[in-house]
């Protein structure tokens, strides 16, 4: 036999070696990508997280436009104060000052607008990442975030509440009651 031949008949002999090696390595490298994707718990992250950034930087929208529209609204009373010697000048002057502090609110809420779009397409992708690769959630919550859980229900540290699950002042006078 000669050494081309032999060396032919050796790859032969390893060729289904080395394929049921390689498949191997691809199996265990496909687990592992299971794993990460658990591990990034991309359910809890659309279910919970994003809604809730998106929901929070919607009512920042809200409330900056409110408070702006109550300075405004101020400040057009303001106006519709009786004239006095050199009165009205020092109240026009410092409306017209309010005024232009309150162009803020159209910038924020512009930029803060494409933050909220930004979210929601992340979410609608991640979702549909989710669905694809039929990614679940690792069983256990990660340390860190158990701990971060716990020292914001310790402290109370949630923020302020959304609109809608904010008690009502009869709700807040019947627990005085």
């Amino acid at each position: 036999m000669s050494l081309a031949a032999a060396r032919q008949s050796e790859v032969r002999f390893r060729e289904p070696h080395a394929v049921i090696a390689e498949l191997i390595e691809i199996a265990d490298y496909i687990a592992h990508m299971r794993e990460e994707i658990g591990a990034l718990r991309a359910n809890e992250m659309s279910r919970d997280r994003i809604p809730m950034a998106h929901e929070e930087l919607g009512s920042v929208v809200a409330a900056t436009a409110g408070a702006t529209n109550t300075i405004m609204e101020a400040a057009e009373a303001m106006l519709g104060l009786p004239d006095g010697p050199g009165y009205r000048e020092a109240v026009e002057e410092r409306i017209n000052t309010i005024f232009e502090a309150c162009a803020f609110q159209d910038i924020t809420g512009q930029r803060i607008a494409k933050v909220v779009e930004a979210l929601r397409l992340f979410e609608q992708r991640l979702a549909r990442f989710v669905g694809a690769v039929k990614a679940r959630d690792a069983a256990s919550i990660d340390p860190a975030e158990r701990a971060r859980r716990a020292r914001a229900d310790d402290l109370l540290l949630n923020g302020p509440q959304a609109v809608d699950a904010t008690p009502s002042q009869d709700d807040i006078d019947a627990l005085f009651a």
